[in-house]
């Protein structure tokens, strides 16, 4: 009990952390929210008082007259609470409503493409790993090399051959939007349709790294006694491929798909800017643009708190698993 208690303290002030520098490192950067949502209103042929530049500053957190420690305590309660603040970006929507509204893209289309390309690695690289030596081994640097392509770039030639080219994906958003939005047949397949090159960009780029992965920790776990006794005993190899070899050489991968997980939250930007698909990448590029500290924070909220949580279930699912890793040094 000790153990599971260390580490939710351990990650609770990891939290705390998390949630000080993001009050912080906006405040560190230059421009202020305000002069953007003014120079906004200015181009539309509005003036500001005064009073009104300061009734927006209150809005947007950004008022500097009160002690920095107030504001800090302030911005930690309103967290707290939900409340983020209003993004200048989308003026005057809340940032929870304009997070709400882009994270389930996001989460469909990096979650399914996360969990594809793992499970398509996992199963790639117990074959080649068990078959090593063989022509399955030229899998490997084949898909290597297309994790190593830079990102943006990869994702450019598939648009360029798959949409411009061969006509067989559109090419830019996450739906048709003559189409209204809801859980209706049209939707959801217009919907899958528009992400499915989004998606494929990310299997391609990302499946290399578990194959390879696989792949060594079955070599390794080849040469185990256990899987030598397996044979001995007569036992047919797909069983003890499957139920002996891979069962233990995915730990490390599992692991480290459970990391990743936490990451899908922060989407894939340059996917998303490529492809013009509406998740959080796309918003917290414009956030970036329009010095829109409420919707930056809000997001890197967010991304913190699920990576944070992903290692906490990891950590927390290995003392169960392995109750080695309980034991103090």
């Amino acid at each position: 009990m000790t153990y599971f208690a260390r580490k939710i303290g351990f990650y609770l002030v990891a939290l705390w952390a998390a949630l000080t520098l993001n009050f912080f490192i906006p405040r560190m950067m230059p421009g202020n929210p305000v002069d953007t949502l003014m120079a906004k209103l200015q181009q539309r042929g509005g003036t500001v008082d005064p009073a009104a530049r300061k009734s927006f500053e209150l809005l947007l957190g950004a008022d500097r007259s009160e002690p920095l420690f107030q504001q800090y305590v302030s911005y930690l309660g309103n967290v707290f609470r939900g409340d983020f603040g209003v993004s200048v970006s989308s003026y005057p929507a809340p940032v929870s409503d304009v997070i709400g509204q882009s994270l389930p893209w996001t989460i469909v289309l990096v979650g399914m493409a996360t969990l594809i390309s793992f499970v398509l690695g996992l199963l790639l690289g117990t074959v080649v790993g068990w078959k090593r030596g063989s022509w399955l081994d030229s899998v490997v640097p084949a898909t290597t090399v297309l994790a190593a392509v830079p990102y943006f770039w990869l994702a450019l030639v598939l648009a360029a051959l798959l949409s411009s080219t061969l006509h067989w994906f559109p090419l830019l958003g996450g739906y048709d939007v003559a189409l209204p939005m809801g859980w209706n047949w049209q939707f959801v397949s217009s919907a899958v349709y528009h992400g499915t090159l989004p998606a494929l960009t990310i299997v391609i780029s990302s499946v290399g790294g578990w194959l390879l992965g696989m792949r060594n920790m079955m070599v390794s776990t080849i040469a185990e006694d256990y899987i030598l006794t397996a044979r001995a005993k007569g036992l047919r190899n797909r069983r003890i491929m499957v139920r002996y070899a891979a069962r233990n050489a995915a730990l490390p991968s599992i692991a480290g798909f459970a990391t990743s997980l936490g990451f899908v939250v922060s989407g894939s930007v340059i996917t998303e800017q490529v492809f013009s698909y509406p998740g959080v990448g796309g918003r917290l590029l414009q956030a970036v643009q329009n010095n829109d500290y409420a919707l930056m924070q809000g997001i890197f909220l967010v991304i913190t708190v699920a990576v944070l949580g992903a290692n906490l279930i990891v950590d927390l699912l290995y003392g169960v698993i392995d109750p080695r890793t309980r034991t103090s040094h």
